[in-house]
């Protein structure tokens, strides 16, 4: 821990602002800091910028951090290659730079060249790639890039041939794709109105379905489905392999149920020809995700009667008939590839990756055969050709892409990393305990396989527990840069998360919410209990809805651990939905507007349940001001509410990452450099066995 004493950022003004819900006064002093573009607001950064990274840039381990970090990224790595018109597209960085590369080869055999590469895009590297798609022919890629970590996408195409941009250049997209009409023509996409407020904080509703013919002005495009009756109503769409439909699966924010229509493409060269968009399945009864077609009938993965997953065909022309092919099972159904007239179905097993085949009748084939714990992803491939791809990725080793042949069940490596890291010295094991209410939940600990129980291994315990988001094991230069000191790295699969299926991610919804918080806590206990570590040795660890989790952790047992790391958290449970998309996550959490659900949030609200004078963890706020998903207010205000109740035996600082998002699409740089601060503030301030730095101004 730092020998000098702590500093503390300048007092934040504390207005008067008071709302009332439901005859309820709430106290919201810290309103102003929701305008991030005021001088006010700004100055507040600056502030708080300066005494943070001042304070982290002392850490006697944050350099050391910062190098093995870079040495642990330092290596080749690729994407799962797909195929298009008889060329693979992949991306591939060569180990540090800042956005991967995305390259095009003829066949297997071919030499690969750059297509694309974002490096070249802006001089910081943060300009990102969010969207890639060939057309079917392989001739064009449609791409998307977004700037500074927004949510916001500007789509163009270019050509495949020469690497030359068409004019074409369309904007205001958000959470949507582009799917190809089959002649490679034009392509269908979804987008909002242009903001009429500040575009990083006002509200995304009113999605409209277009389609873009290439060459055309975008104020010109096709408006092919729009429900002004329904305006939190978004469009994912896709069309299917052969051509005929283009498939519109509705959402509802986070609600994971969802309504699939359709567009008969009756003439895939002109859309505008080809009919209304069609219910097929419309009565938002269950999540159905759209897997492929073999005429007109079209195969999803749906929970409807199967909290865990099962495959089911409609006919397009008869909807009302849906029939069972592939039965739910013991383990939860994550995903489903249509590769090569088989059904490729990713099982979780425990939060551990299986893969089985079917045929389209549903039989059961065999497995594609994996090699171990961990998690294979992103199969790709084609309906009419057996080839496919994926990646299998553990806690000790990156993801290696794998080839497989899904007719004769083969699967060999086709490119493999090469890490400056030996996994020989640390093992993975799952354990299993039980939560207050005696619910068995599984976690993942990585360590040194000569560790010792002796209660002063540093450990670091992540979560996440929301969105049926499943926490399956993944590699982290970060993870390896921890352990290597002798940590231990926890990820416990809460409830709120997908890992068993929906009935798992429900026991931690809306009014189910503190079962999250309860499994996360016992987490800690169970690990202390079984002589892994003790509190005065634990940090917390969690981002987005796991930035919610770390904080209403911390103010429910603030003697549970030493460190606390919320990451751009959803933080103030009270306005959350006033922000961009942040209203299509009710469906998750409820609103205050409900005098039902008032109450829960308030309960359990970070911003909201602060205790002045209590001797909070060390704790490191983590956001950027870019971020338009979960808008930095949420951690602005928190921040100066911790700093205001916090004894101050501790610090409560907060780091502002600047030309930043929510995360996807960060710089390799920036994302180094943060963890490298994350890593050793944590590892400053456990075993922390006197006050560090008294209590000056």
């Amino acid at each position: 821990m730092p020998d000098q004493p702590l500093r503390r950022p300048p007092p934040t003004r504390a207005g008067d602002q008071v709302d009332d819900y439901h005859g309820t006064a709430i106290g919201d002093p810290y309103r102003w800091l929701e305008d991030p573009d005021s001088p006010e607001t700004q100055a507040w950064v600056t502030a708080q910028n300066e005494v943070t990274f001042g304070y982290l840039a002392s850490l006697p381990e944050r350099e050391s951090f910062r190098r093995r970090l870079t040495e642990l990224q330092d290596y080749e790595r690729f994407s799962v290659p797909y195929f298009r018109g008889g060329r693979y597209f992949f991306a591939r960085n060569s180990g540090l730079e800042n956005q991967a590369v995305l390259f095009v080869q003829n066949g297997l055999d071919g030499v690969p060249r750059v297509l694309l590469d974002p490096n070249l895009l802006s001089p910081d590297g943060t300009v990102a790639l969010t969207l890639v798609e060939p057309s079917p022919d392989g001739r064009l890629l449609l791409y998307g890039t977004s700037t500074s970590g927004s949510d916001w996408q500007e789509f163009r195409i270019r050509r495949v041939d020469d690497g030359v941009d068409l004019p074409d250049r369309l904007r205001w997209i958000k959470f949507s794709g582009g799917t190809w009409t089959r002649d490679g023509a034009g392509f269908f996409y979804g987008r909002y109105p242009e903001p009429s407020g500040a575009a990083l904080t006002a509200a995304n509703r009113d999605m409209k379905v277009y389609y873009h013919r290439l060459g055309a002005e975008q104020a010109d495009d096709t408006l092919i489905y729009q429900r002004p009756d329904q305006p939190d109503w978004g469009f994912g769409l896709e069309v299917s392999h052969d051509g005929r439909y283009l498939i519109v699966a509705i959402w509802v924010g986070t609600d994971t149920r969802t309504r699939i229509h359709y567009l008969d493409l009756i003439d895939p060269t002109d859309p505008r020809l080809s009919g209304p968009v069609t219910p097929m399945l419309d009565r938002f009864d269950a999540a159905y995700a759209f897997l492929g077609n073999r005429g007109p009938t079209c195969y999803f993965r749906t929970d409807l009667d199967a909290p865990r997953g099962r495959i089911v065909s409609v006919e397009a022309t008869a909807p009302e008939v849906i029939r069972s092919i592939v039965a739910e099972r013991p383990d939860a159904l994550e995903s489903v590839a249509h590769v090569g007239g088989r059904l490729v179905a990713s099982y979780l097993v425990d939060a551990k990756s299986a893969l089985e085949v079917f045929d389209e009748a549903g039989t059961h084939l065999g497995a594609l055969q994996l090699p171990g714990i961990g998690t294979g992803t992103g199969i790709t491939g084609e309906p009419d050709r057996a080839e496919a791809f994926f990646a299998f990725t553990s806690f000790l080793a990156p993801a290696t892409i794998y080839r497989a042949d899904v007719v004769a069940r083969t699967v060999e490596v086709f490119r493999a990393p090469v890490l400056k890291f030996d996994p020989t010295a640390f093992t993975t094991e799952q354990v299993f305990y039980r939560s207050k209410d005696g619910t068995r939940i599984p976690m993942f600990l990585v360590h040194r396989a000569d560790l010792k129980r002796d209660g002063t291994n540093p450990t670091l315990l992540y979560g996440y527990g929301g969105f049926d988001v499943s926490l399956t094991p993944a590699f982290s230069p970060g993870t390896i840069a921890w352990i290597e000191r002798g940590g231990i790295y926890a990820s416990a699969n809460l409830r709120g998360g997908g890992e068993y299926g929906k009935a798992w991610h429900e026991a931690g919804q809306r009014g189910s919410k503190q079962n999250v918080f309860d499994d996360f806590i016992a987490a800690a206990e169970h690990l202390i209990a079984e002589g892994y570590t003790s509190s005065a040795h634990l940090a917390v660890e969690g981002g987005s809805n796991g930035g919610l989790l770390v904080g209403a952790t911390v103010n429910q047992r603030p003697d549970l651990a030493a460190v606390a790391i919320p990451e751009v958290g959803v933080l103030d449970m009270l306005r959350y939905h006033h922000f961009t998309i942040g209203w299509a996550w009710v469906p998750e959490y409820g609103s205050a507007e409900d005098r039902n659900d008032f109450p829960v949030l308030r309960g359990y609200s970070p911003l909201h349940n602060l205790v002045p004078g209590t001797d909070y963890p060390a704790t490191l706020i983590v956001t950027a001001d870019h971020d338009d998903r979960v808008v930095p207010a949420h951690s602005f205000k928190y921040a100066a509410a911790l700093q205001a109740a916090t004894a101050w035996q501790r610090p409560a600082y907060i780091r502002i990452e600047t030309k930043a998002g929510h995360g996807a699409g960060k710089p390799l740089s920036k994302s180094i450099e943060e963890r490298a601060d994350v890593l050793a503030f944590a590892w400053a301030h456990l075993d922390r066995r006197e006050p560090c730095g008294g209590n000056p101004s």
